[in-house]
């Protein structure tokens, strides 16, 4: 992979942010201690000028960002805590806990999914790739499940049921605002946003992409839905939804800069709650579930009851 350029435009809902926060908060899987490095590096530049981490940014401001390319090192082992849901030979499903990032990048070479699976099945860690066994991906503050293969007959026949489409794969989500409908689909092609690239982006001639979707629950001003990917595009749903113009709760890239409320969440309310394929020996057909974190249940319990409140007030 080759060094990036991103150009990033200051916009009304973050002045006064700090420089590293604005980068961190703006480019995927970068963390706020690697964004510190750069800009003292003078890899990040504000309008053209190198400046401190704690220099505040403004509306309108350009904010430059040089991420060099990655570095061939070999992943490290770390004996990291990870909830398995399930293992044999061949695969593992792992519940993954909101802020763990899944594979080394930039800022994240170390603490990583991958660095946790290799300590403890070290045959994944095979030809140097960067990202043994993980067939699919999940955002670093998006929680939940996910299998990687413990070998490359399994990663083959994941990656072929993966592109078949006969992966399940169901997150439960909460949308700001209210669905048209009990269930849809949102079919519609996502590539890089053609002007912002840390951002995806609904794009004519983009990848084919489809999310099915049906409402759990009325929250009065937001909405609990069930979504379940088709496709498997970088960032779909949150793209999906922000493009019907009912971004994910607390979503800081696609949802609204300064939320009405954020109900005491920290990141986007995201959760990929069922996985299921078949095994790779013998084709078994397996399914499992992970019950929504104890985050995400704070706060729809605080969603619950203010659409409650609502409801009492228009009535009284």
């Amino acid at each position: 992979m080759s060094a990036e350029v991103l150009h990033l435009v200051v916009e009304a809902a973050n002045e006064g942010d700090r420089l590293d926060r604005y980068v961190a908060d703006h480019v995927p899987d970068l963390s706020r201690t690697y964004a510190q490095r750069l800009i003292e590096a003078a890899q990040v530049l504000l309008n053209n000028r190198q400046v401190r981490p704690s220099t505040p940014v403004h509306a309108g401001d350009t904010v430059t960002v040089h991420l060099p390319a990655p570095q061939p090192v070999g992943l490290v082992a770390e004996p990291l805590p990870l909830q398995i849901v399930y293992e044999d030979r061949d695969v593992v499903v792992i519940d993954k806990p909101a802020s763990m990032v899944v594979h080394p990048a930039p800022g994240h070479d170390r603490g990583t999914l991958v660095n946790a699976l290799i300590a403890r099945y070290p045959e994944m860690a095979i030809n140097g790739d960067m990202r043994p066994g993980i067939v699919h991906r999940l955002d670093r503050d998006t929680s939940g499940l996910l299998v990687a293969a413990r070998n490359e007959r399994a990663l083959r026949s994941l990656q072929a049921q993966q592109q078949a489409r006969t992966m399940l794969k169901i997150y439960l989500a909460v949308v700001e605002g209210r669905m048209p409908e009990l269930e849809g689909v949102i079919d519609a092609p996502i590539a890089r946003h053609p002007t912002d690239r840390v951002r995806m982006a609904v794009v004519a001639g983009g990848r084919p992409a489809r999310t099915h979707w049906r409402v759990l629950e009325d929250l009065g001003e937001y909405t609990l839905i069930e979504a379940r990917l088709e496709t498997g595009r970088t960032h779909q749903i949150r793209v999906h939804c922000a493009s019907r113009n009912r971004p994910i709760l607390g979503d800081p890239l696609y949802g609204p800069k300064r939320p009405r409320a954020t109900f005491g969440l920290t990141r986007q309310f995201l959760h990929a709650h069922r996985l299921g394929f078949k095994l790779p020996s013998g084709g078994e057909w397996v399914e499992f579930t992970s019950p929504l974190p104890a985050d995400l249940e704070a706060a729809l319990a605080r969603l619950r009851q203010s659409a409650r409140a609502a409801v009492r007030r228009v009535s009284s």
